[in-house]
């Protein structure tokens, strides 16, 4: 039996990479499942292996308040899934730790 350390949460929610290393980049993907010491995710790409990434994890879409959840940490794991019969999915599943937090309101 798996032990981890933290309450796993299964919540598909839209995230957003912002910055992997010390690059600043735009990449789309959409929670599996997440603790409060990290995150993992599908995209479409990998960002940077082991380097420290920046992500954007959208709480509430309803029209009034849109709220957003920063997030600072690092890439532990990557790993390339089959996208399967639909070519529009995924291609990777990351898993990233989560340091550093903040609430961000958009009005």
């Amino acid at each position: 039996m798996e032990q981890r350390r933290t309450r796993r949460f299964q919540l598909q929610l839209p995230l957003s990479v912002t910055r992997s290393g010390a690059a600043q980049v735009e990449l789309a993907g959409r929670t599996r499942n997440i603790s409060s010491s990290g995150v993992l995710f599908t995209t479409e790409r990998e960002p940077d292996f082991g380097g420290p990434i920046e992500y954007v994890i959208t709480l509430t879409r309803d029209a009034a308040q849109v709220v957003n959840l920063r997030c600072l940490g690092k890439i532990v794991r990557a790993d390339r899934v089959d996208p399967g019969r639909d070519e529009a999915s995924p291609a990777y599943r990351i898993a990233a730790t989560l340091e550093r937090y903040e609430f961000v309101r958009q009005i």
